[in-house]
């Protein structure tokens, strides 16, 4: 019984996709132009504003003094 337990884990580990990677940081802000740019041309302000603070919220911070020590 054990190694036929031990077959099927190996089977069904085999069969599994792998999982999905993550998406970047650059191809999650481009999802989010998209859609603030379909808001905007809907004209739905509400749902616009809190994509701009999404946008606003994903890109990357840069101190002044990581601007002086890349330079």
């Amino acid at each position: 019984m054990t190694m036929l337990s031990h077959r099927f884990s190996r089977a069904l580990a085999q069969g599994r996709a792998k999982p999905a990677e993550a998406p970047s940081r650059a191809s999650l802000l481009a999802i989010l132009l998209r859609k603030r740019a379909v808001a905007h041309n809907q004209g739905a302000d509400e749902l616009e504003s809190l994509l701009r603070d999404q946008i606003r919220w994903s890109l990357p911070i840069v101190r002044d003094d990581e601007k002086i020590s890349a330079e």
